[in-house]
């Protein structure tokens, strides 16, 4: 697995508490864990954050723009694109 893209330390990406922390694969389902594994499209949720992402909050797609938007900064959009095959940027 892939070191996180998203950050350095093991705390809440979202709230920044230290201590009931779950990864969260940012993008999932249909073989995106792996992918986010390998890419390193992943960051540390507490697991009041993490539920509110996997019951429809906004946060799962905040997430998703963010990490793009890391990605980017260092790739080019289609290599993303290649990647995950969305662009989340532009929605």
């Amino acid at each position: 697995m892939a070191k996180s893209i998203m950050q350095t330390g093991k705390y809440c990406y979202n709230c920044g508490i230290e201590t009931g922390l779950h990864l969260h694969h940012i993008y999932y389902g249909t073989g995106k864990r792996k992918i986010s594994d390998k890419n390193g499209f992943t960051c540390w949720l507490c697991w009041r954050c993490h539920n509110a992402v996997h019951d429809g909050s906004e946060l799962g797609t905040l997430l998703k723009v963010e990490c793009q938007m890391v990605f980017e900064l260092e790739h080019s959009r289609e290599e993303f694109m290649k990647i995950i095959g969305r662009n989340y940027l532009d929605d």
